[in-house]
């Protein structure tokens, strides 16, 4: 499927089974799959229609659902040794989804031979599409993302609540991120935050926007210094930094923060 193609597969399946359930969603639509961990209906239903137009296209792809993940660990297994994979994160953000929070997305990454080669990102209350193909450039709405240049001091986001408010070696004090990697990755694209910290490293949550970054100039690796490879065992750690430069600063910092 050509990228505009796939990325009109998103719009529809969000417009179908998200938009309508947003800030509509009953309390039987609501789940844990783990203590804080929340599915909903929309999640399900989008992760259905979106693996069913992968399977058709690719039926020798691998697609690793968060869902299905959830629900079958083994996928996660078989997706780190296939050469061809999506990754679908049919309503990042679900809790953000489910308090009404405008900050949810859909997202899929393709990976063939272990590195990300293109990434979808749309946010449906926002009306924002965030693509990227490995050597192609980052774009939004079809516009070529370009990260502006960092300031004089470096601002730094988490969604780890025990990290929020403190501060790693010299660097300002941690602000909490939009809680949705897909509006995470963008807002570091577009120069809100110039780098995240990340204690967990699923590949539905990062694959799409490790791409989105890189693309733009940006840099993800491991709190242990390894770059970011989604097929690789999930690191214990991420840092999303505007550059290398960035990621190196803080990488050298991170083990400084509690919980490590």
């Amino acid at each position: 499927m050509e990228t505009d193609e796939l990325l009109a597969v998103l719009k529809d399946v969000a417009e179908e089974v998200i938009n309508p359930r947003f800030r509509t969603l009953a309390a039987e639509q609501i789940h844990e799959k783990n203590p804080g961990d929340l599915v909903t209906v929309a999640d399900r239903e989008a992760e259905v229609r979106l693996t069913e137009v992968l399977t058709a296209a690719y039926p020798d792809a691998l697609v690793l659902g968060e869902e299905a993940t959830a629900a079958d660990a083994s996928l996660l297994d078989r997706f780190q040794e296939v050469e061809h994979a999506f990754t679908v994160d049919p309503v990042d953000g679900t809790k953000n989804f489910v308090k009404g929070s405008r900050d949810h997305a859909v997202m899929v990454a393709e990976l063939r031979g272990g590195a990300v080669v293109r990434c979808w990102i749309w946010q449906p209350q926002h009306e924002k599409a965030y693509v990227a193909e490995r050597g192609a450039g980052a774009w939004c709405n079809g516009e070529r993302l370009v990260r502006p240049p960092l300031g004089d001091e470096l601002r730094g986001v988490t969604a780890k609540r025990g990290w929020i408010g403190r501060a790693i070696g010299t660097l300002r004090a941690l602000d909490l991120t939009w809680v949705c990697c897909g509006v995470d990755y963008p807002k570091l694209v577009e120069g809100a935050a110039d780098y995240a910290l990340y204690r967990r490293g699923k590949p539905w949550d990062h694959a799409p926007g490790s791409l989105l970054l890189e693309e733009a100039g940006g840099y993800v690796g491991t709190f242990g210094g390894a770059p970011y490879r989604p097929q690789q065992e999930p690191p214990l750690g991420l840092v999303a930094a505007a550059d290398r430069e960035t990621y190196d600063v803080v990488q050298r910092l991170v083990h400084a923060l509690p919980g490590l």
